[in-house]
């Protein structure tokens, strides 16, 4: 690898929604600072399988259905 093209990779510390902190590596900011999450794969819908329903209020899945209800969609 060329010298100096790359990032420093080092550990800093991950805080958790609910408060715990991880140590992982990374590129964001310097040895040692803390990163606090917002949202995390131990509350986020995509990772949990949890609050799987379609958002679609009047949109394109309506108006699809509104248009095909007769076929017996």
């Amino acid at each position: 690898m060329k010298k100096d093209t790359h990032p420093e990779y080092h550990i800093i510390d991950v805080k958790m929604t609910n408060g715990d902190v991880v140590q992982m590596k990374s590129t964001w900011g310097a040895e040692g600072d803390q990163l606090a999450l917002d949202i995390d794969p131990s509350v986020h819908p995509a990772w949990t399988g949890g609050n799987q329903r379609l958002m679609d209020t009047g949109g394109r899945v309506s108006k699809f259905k509104n248009k095909y209800e007769g076929l017996g969609f």
